[in-house]
C-alpha cells in the first residue's frame, strides 16, 4: 500500500490528510469537470475517493484515527479538529510515571 499521510502524530496514532477539492471530489468545490478529456476526470476522481475511503478504513482498523481536512477549510477550524482528536488520543500517564511536583526555590 503506497499511501502517505500529510501529518502523522505517531504516539497518539492520528493521521491527517489534507485533501485538495478538485482531486478528492469536495462536495462544495470539486464539482467542476474540465472540458478537456471530460470522460477521464469523473473516473479519476472516483478512484481517488475510493482510495481515500480504503486508506481511512485500513488505518482505522489498525487503531489509528484519521482526520481529513479540505484545502478550503480555515486553518483555525482544521487545527481545532485535529487538536480535539489529539487530546482524546493522548496517552494517560499513570501516577508512578508522573514527574514529581516542582517546589519553589528547588
Amino acid at each position: 500500500m503506497r499511501r502517505t499521510a500529510d501529518i502523522v502524530f505517531g504516539p497518539a496514532r492520528v493521521a491527517v490528510f489534507v485533501d485538495g477539492c478538485f482531486w478528492h471530489g469536495c462536495p462544495e468545490h470539486g464539482t467542476r469537470i474540465p472540458s478537456t478529456n471530460e470522460w477521464y476526470w469523473p473516473v479519476k476522481i472516483k478512484r481517488n475517493k475510493d482510495r481515500d475511503t480504503d486508506t481511512t478504513q485500513r488505518l482505522e482498523s489498525g487503531g489509528w484515527t484519521v482526520v481529513r481536512v479540505w484545502e478550503h477549510e480555515s486553518v483555525a477550524a482544521a487545527v481545532a479538529r485535529i487538536e480535539a482528536h489529539l487530546v482524546n488520543r493522548r496517552p494517560k500517564a499513570s501516577e508512578s510515571d508522573a514527574p514529581p511536583p516542582l517546589r519553589r526555590g528547588a
